[in-house]
């Protein structure tokens, strides 16, 4: 593989001098797009408000948004000043914004005024009460020492707070000579991104991402979607998460391509977006492809434009994938397997895979990443068709954990292989699927259960529409496998009808003990199933009432 040795900050710059009036960024609902050229420009304007505020290379910088227009601005202006963006899950609370305020180390955060029963204004204002006494410019925070501005993405004014037109009209008014001298200062080994990991098992780590790990990782995943200058991306999921900003925006950057925004999901406005612009790609997980295609107006839609794309964060049913593949139009629609610390791509389809290899598998190792299956025991690398855990080694490891170097050493072993916490299995064409999470692995009186294995079976049951296994606590074999499950419309099926279906088909020690029916799952803002949150209500539904064994 041919390495990508630049920074973001650069690699814009290089993309406006040699396709200046080449569409990048798009919001389709608002008619508003930048080129190429018209939004280097406005980067350069908030990169040097920020230098008239104060910020300096190496500072953190906060971005608690939705995919708002100004989102990317915020990043890559960051980006050239060699300041770190620390991405802020939409969905968090006071506790969990203030956990990532004070482990981070922020400067500076950048909000809108909120998300669904959210209101981020509120938040901050009640975690630094000083913004209205403190002069803006002058925050002194007993809190967060390291807090000295808050900016307000939006036109409104807030006591303590800039907004960003007034952090972009200062910039206006400052020099090129600063700012030209610190973007050549930085390195492409420098880190540029820190993310949070969702929090689906422990507390939530800073992962520290470098210019090479997201640049490079953005390449190969645009490339075996075959981007080009010529391809428009409709984006519908979160900037803050890897899935938007990597196999999204970085994906789009290195090939040239552009990305049609949506500032939140909502499946009107993708199929009114993808039709409009008429994308060429489209991303997100199962759960955003099924309520595209279930919407009621779904064949008002004209998507023939459509060809590639990522279904990615958890495993697409087959009839979803050839809905996606025949209705959608997208036959070549490909599956992405990582995880943030991995920047986040390990394994990818490529577009030409055959819709098997789409939904039993997570595809092949990306170039210049090494990926192997290892005894979580031994650590030693485990022969084609044996089950391990999933590592990688490559350009695509994250840098650290933020000011956490046990955990740092416990993710990253002494041979640089970084250890995933996923299980899975290699075949003689090289091909990966994932099995589970090793914590996810239910152990029954020491035989050991796949839950993804039992998932895929009970897709087949005509009624499922969506089916998550997890362990249930059992005194007499330690764990029961409990089955929790989304029916059809309109369909009625009971609990010994699923345990019917699997006798004689699965090992009997697989069929599900336990099987609840639910309208949802619980789930992050990136759209991944929390399973943990399955096992608690699977624990505390048994404890009250004990359904009837198998």
């Amino acid at each position: 593989m041919q390495y990508l040795e630049t920074t973001l900050g650069h690699m814009l710059r290089d993309r406006a001098k040699t396709q200046p009036d080449r569409d990048f960024i798009i919001y389709a609902d608002r008619d508003l797009r930048f080129t190429y050229g018209e939004f280097d420009k406005r980067v350069d304007d908030l990169a040097r408000g920020f230098l008239a505020m104060g910020l300096k290379k190496g500072d953190h910088l906060g971005i608690w948004a939705t995919n708002v227009p100004d989102w990317n601005t915020i990043l890559f202006a960051c980006a050239r000043l060699g300041i770190v963006s620390v991405t802020v899950n939409t969905s968090y609370k006071t506790h969990e914004l203030e956990y990532v305020m004070k482990q981070s180390d922020l400067a500076c955060i950048c909000v809108i005024d909120g998300y669904r029963d959210s209101d981020y204004v509120a938040m901050v204002n009640e975690l630094v009460p000083e913004l209205k006494t403190n002069a803006r410019g002058h925050l002194v925070s007993e809190k967060f020492p390291s807090l000295k501005h808050v900016i307000y993405v939006g036109q409104q004014k807030h006591r303590g707070m800039y907004s960003m037109s007034e952090v972009l009209l200062l910039g206006q008014h400052g020099s090129n000579e600063e700012l030209e001298t610190i973007e050549a200062s930085i390195d492409t080994n420098d880190v540029v991104n820190m993310q949070y990991t969702s929090g689906t098992t422990g507390f939530p780590k800073g992962v520290m991402l470098t210019h090479r790990n997201i640049l490079n990782n953005g390449l190969g995943i645009g490339d075996n979607q075959r981007l080009t200058e010529h391809d428009i991306v409709c984006l519908p999921v979160p900037l803050f998460h890897c899935f938007g900003l990597v196999l999204g925006m970085m994906a789009v950057l290195t090939h040239g391509s552009a990305a049609a925004l949506v500032e939140w999901f909502d499946p009107l406005l993708v199929l009114a977006t993808v039709q409009k612009e008429k994308c060429t790609a489209l991303y997100g997980v199962p759960t955003m492809f099924i309520a595209e295609l279930n919407h009621p107006m779904f064949n008002m839609f004209d998507l023939s434009s459509l060809r590639t794309g990522i279904m990615a964060g958890s495993p697409c049913p087959i009839e979803t994938m050839r809905q996606v593949i025949d209705l959608m139009h997208m036959k070549e629609v490909t599956i992405c397997y990582g995880l943030t610390e991995s920047s986040p791509v390990m394994t990818q389809t490529s577009y030409d895979d055959d819709i098997e290899t789409k939904v039993e598998t997570v595809g092949r190792a990306m170039p210049g990443v090494e990926v192997s299956i290892r005894d979580p025991e031994t650590g030693e690398e485990c022969p084609d068709g044996v089950h391990g855990e999933f590592c990688c080694r490559g350009y695509n490891s994250m840098k650290g954990y933020y000011k956490m170097p046990e955990a740092t050493a416990q993710c990253i072993d002494k041979d640089g292989w970084l250890h995933s916490g996923d299980l899975g299995v290699r075949n003689d064409k090289g091909l990966f699927r994932v099995t589970g999470r090793i914590k996810d692995m239910i152990i029954r009186g020491g035989e050991n259960i796949y839950p993804k294995e039992i998932e895929d079976f009970l897709y087949t049951m005509p009624g499922v529409k969506d089916v998550q296994v997890v362990g249930i606590s059992d005194k007499r074999y330690g764990e029961e496998a409990g089955a929790f499950i989304i029916l059809h419309p309109e369909t009625a099926i009971s609990e010994e009808d699923v345990k019917d279906y699997c006798r004689g088909k699965i090992a009997r020690y697989k069929i599900p003990r336990y099987v609840f029916f639910v309208d949802s799952f619980p789930l992050t803002a990136s759209g991944k199933i929390q399973k943990y949150l399955l096992r608690e209500q699977g624990d505390k539904l048994v404890a009250a009432q004990v359904p009837s064994g198998s």
